[in-house]
């Protein structure tokens, strides 16, 4: 990215190979605004949630974001392109993947669509994967599941291996490493401006300058359609930071530890109590978390069975 926004590299041009040698996660395409809306994950990444996947010769795989096609050829030399399904909702990425995968002599399972809906015609799987995040499992992935079926999905921030161990039922936990992909793309209305004003400031009891890089993981499970941002002062220094989410909900913390808030959501005060729930736990691990999958309902847990627990929104 560049002063003017993102800009094009192409094969041949300074940094190229460096870039697509390096363990980094890679913009690879912008819509019409220049909003980065596709990406290329981290190599380490994509091999972690791959070895948790846990493939074996014979299995069938699902995954959810074809994107460049690198995961989906990582999959077809595993288990051979007839065993390996991938669907994205762009296209053009499509497009693209397919005619790099069959310069490699693979011809997986490609197509245009809605990857939460899954694809039926070859379902059952035996492994299901997601490429972008996620706020809750399709309910398509659990009735395209064969018994036993293992699923690697982002959910917040955070990847999800879970087991399938009856019809609409799964459970597992959460992998230790962060993971911030991009959301799963879908037709959504514009996020909304509350016109009501703004509350007055009030003093927050929470480190305002911490409370986000402790419990960003939790927040993003608690309340995952929010969204964040710090604000610097002229030298550098952070001096607020910022919480939204589309229903117009927005708030505002200062470094000094006042706060507004504006909009049907009080995002502060939901902050305020996640930094209650977690108390003074320096590090909330990630995988002290588990996740419940049944026909009622998903529900996100923290420690043992009677520990606080989060209900993930449904579809």
């Amino acid at each position: 990215m560049t002063g003017d926004g993102w800009a094009e590299v192409k094969s041949g041009d300074p940094g190229y190979l460096d870039g697509v040698y390096s363990d980094d996660a890679l913009t690879t395409q912008t819509d019409d605004k220049g909003i980065p809306n596709s990406s290329s994950s981290a190599p380490s990444l994509m091999l972690a949630m791959l070895d948790a996947l846990d493939v074996r010769p014979g299995d069938t795989v699902f995954e959810l974001g074809t994107g460049t096609g690198y995961n989906a050829a990582l999959l077809c030399a595993r288990l051979g392109a007839e065993r390996v399904v991938s669907v994205d909702v762009d296209v053009r990425l499509v497009e693209a993947a397919r005619d790099r995968l069959a310069e490699l002599g693979y011809f997986p399972t490609l197509a245009a669509g809605d990857g939460a809906a899954g694809y039926p015609e070859k379902a059952p799987y035996g492994c299901l994967i997601a490429t972008a995040r996620l706020r809750h499992i399709p309910r398509a992935f659990l009735e395209q599941s064969a018994e036993g079926a293992v699923m690697v999905l982002p959910l917040g921030f955070a990847v999800a291996r879970l087991t399938v161990n009856g019809t609409g039922q799964a459970h597992g936990r959460f992998l230790p490493l962060p993971a911030y992909f991009m959301p799963r793309r879908v037709d959504a209305a514009p996020p909304r401006f509350a016109e009501s004003e703004t509350q007055e400031a009030r003093s927050t009891s929470v480190d305002v300058a911490g409370v986000l890089d402790r419990l960003s993981f939790p927040m993003s499970l608690a309340k995952p359609d929010y969204t964040s941002c710090t604000w610097m002062d002229d030298d550098g220094a952070p001096n607020a930071i910022g919480l939204w989410t589309g229903d117009g909900s927005t708030a505002t913390a200062t470094m000094t530890g006042k706060v507004r808030q504006v909009g049907p959501r009080r995002l502060w005060e939901e902050l305020e109590q996640l930094a209650v729930t977690f108390g003074d736990i320096d590090r909330v691990a990630r995988e002290d978390f588990s996740i419940t999958v049944t026909p009622d309902g998903q529900r996100v847990r923290y420690g043992t069975e009677d520990g606080p627990s989060w209900a993930l929104p449904g579809e």
